[in-house]
């Protein structure tokens, strides 16, 4: 026999999302900033193929460093 959690919500309740959790954090104009810093960054190094999350770990980093700087 299977438990149940309690405290879970009922599948019918969740709503799937289209990105990551992580990513729910962030405001439309920071994911645009990160967005735009992250293909800054593929272009650099010369877009190759296959390093998108890198970029957008490294991208995700300088904006906040830059959001970080201004306050």
């Amino acid at each position: 026999m299977k438990i149940r959690n309690p405290h879970a919500q009922p599948l019918e309740e969740r709503t799937p999302s289209a990105e990551p959790e992580s990513m729910q954090k962030y405001s439309d104009e920071v994911r645009e900033r990160i967005a735009k810093k992250a293909y800054e960054i593929y272009e650099q190094r010369g877009r190759g193929a296959e390093r998108h999350v890198e970029d957008w770990l490294k991208a995700e980093e300088l904006v906040r460093k830059e959001m970080n700087e201004t306050r």
